[in-house]
């Protein structure tokens, strides 16, 4: 058993001094408030500590695209374009050091799980690799390098887009994505279930996915529903990221895209809807009214130009909240939190929509929860062992209530984080070595 005593701790019930922590196998055994010196043999926290945040929502590949994508402005269709490029240039050896790379960007962050949103599955031209999961794998094998957990959110993708008259086939890159069909998918991905022939490790889990209505056709919907729900998954979704998706949605199918998928089982409390942005009262209601949660991407949508999604709506129709930083215009989880309100005070003219605590329960529990690590996001005996330390005298942070440490500090902060009770964080060092230097090595010129 070893031991931990933080400065400051963000437990359930608010801000507590001087907090002793007992872990026991990746644990936490017991939590001790007002110890004012650390304990013999207990290892120093400094700062505020907060449980591990969550990423909810990621595509590690488009970390390549970062910062090279501005220069001729464009739309976020144009931006595909370049997205696909770099997709079409991966094969698991290059996508593994590059997942390594990012998710060691994310762990020095504090992010102790990412649900990866993963849909280049295959070869080019779309033949499946030798083992089908190939791909997958790496990306597994990359989250236990950089020391954090993974949520593999397999992606169904089976249409190149969708107009008025009906869905488009996978074209160039896109064919790398698909599977045929929504069967072809669920075989595919039950290969990494328990009784699969390549089960997961320890440190990920198998989550579903959809697209869009724009890549997964009508008929195909409930079949990858059932697949999540017979094996217990999460399933996430792109929902109304652009107006394009609605308008073709109701050309085509006569409904919104959350219609849509309401009608095919897919919303629920183990659904979570990717920015779900350009909503109706009505979508906000379906969303609600199933307990589908939200995950919001502030930094990719103001990157993409998608706009400011209608949150608080959201929320107090019964959808919780979780973050994402999605294409990776930066890896700053408390970056998207304070964004998350501050694009709504844009839009509304008002502080305060959402407070400093709800913002560390967005990045942290709801996160977890989302990605079915259940047991984790919490400082409290029972949960994992993920701690993350926050440097209080930065100049970013000196003089700051640490009750409010949502809304000032950034990833450059985090001094320590521990990881399922191991150490991958400390002093701002990552164990793998210079953050920096090791992306440097994996993204070229090109783009990768």
């Amino acid at each position: 058993m070893s031991s931990y005593w933080l400065e400051h701790a963000w437990l359930p019930a608010g801000v507590a001094d001087g907090v002793v922590v007992e872990d026991a196998d990746g644990r936490i055994a017991t939590v001790t408030s007002g110890v004012r010196r650390p304990p013999a043999g207990a290892e120093t926290l400094r700062g505020i500590v907060l449980p591990g945040l969550a990423n909810a929502h990621s595509h590690a590949f488009h970390r390549g695209l970062r910062g090279r994508t501005h220069g001729d402005g464009g739309t976020f269709w144009t931006w595909r374009e370049r997205m696909y490029a770099l997709a079409a240039r991966l094969d698991p050896d290059s996508y593994r050091q590059l997942a390594t790379a990012v998710y060691t960007e994310m762990a020095a962050a504090g992010i102790s799980c990412v649900g990866e949103f993963h849909y280049l599955h295959h070869a080019p031209g779309g033949e499946p690799y030798d083992e089908p999961n190939a791909m997958g794998l790496a990306l597994v094998d990359a989250a236990a390098a950089a020391g954090i957990r993974i949520t593999l959110l397999d992606t169904c993708y089976l249409a190149g887009g969708l107009d008025d008259a009906g869905h488009s086939p996978l074209e160039g890159p896109q064919r790398r994505f698909g599977d045929r069909d929504a069967s072809g998918w669920r075989t595919r991905i039950e290969r990494l279930t328990v009784t699969g022939a390549t089960p997961l490790p320890g440190h990920a889990r198998l989550g579903a996915a959809i697209h869009s209505v724009r890549g997964v056709p009508a008929d195909q919907l409930p079949l990858v529903a059932s697949a999540a729900s017979d094996h217990g998954l999460p399933l996430h979704v792109h929902l109304s990221e652009q107006p394009a998706e609605n308008e073709a949605a109701r050309a085509h199918y006569g409904c919104t895209p959350a219609e849509l998928l309401a009608r095919s089982g897919a919303l629920g409390p183990h659904t979570t809807a990717v920015h779900a942005i350009h909503l109706t009262d009505t979508d906000i209601e379906l969303l609600g009214a199933t307990r589908t949660a939200i995950c919001a991407c502030p930094t990719t949508e103001a990157d993409l130009a998608d706009g400011i999604g209608p949150f608080p709506a959201l929320q107090a129709a019964g959808s919780p909240l979780c973050l994402g930083s999605d294409q990776h215009v930066a890896i700053d989880l408390l970056g998207e939190a304070r964004r998350l309100e501050q694009h709504q005070r844009l839009a509304s003219g008002r502080r305060g929509t959402f407070a400093p605590d709800e913002l560390v329960g967005v990045a942290t529990e709801t996160g977890h929860r989302a990605l079915g690590w259940d047991d984790a996001g919490r400082i409290e005996p029972g949960a994992r062992t993920d701690l993350v330390a926050i440097d209080l005298a930065s100049p970013r942070t000196a003089g700051a209530d640490p009750a409010q440490i949502a809304m000032c500090a950034a990833a450059s902060d985090v001094t320590d984080v521990i990881v399922d009770g191991q150490p991958v964080v400390r002093d701002r060092q990552h164990r793998l070595g210079n953050v920096g230097a090791l992306l440097a090595e994996v993204v070229s010129v090109r783009g990768c």
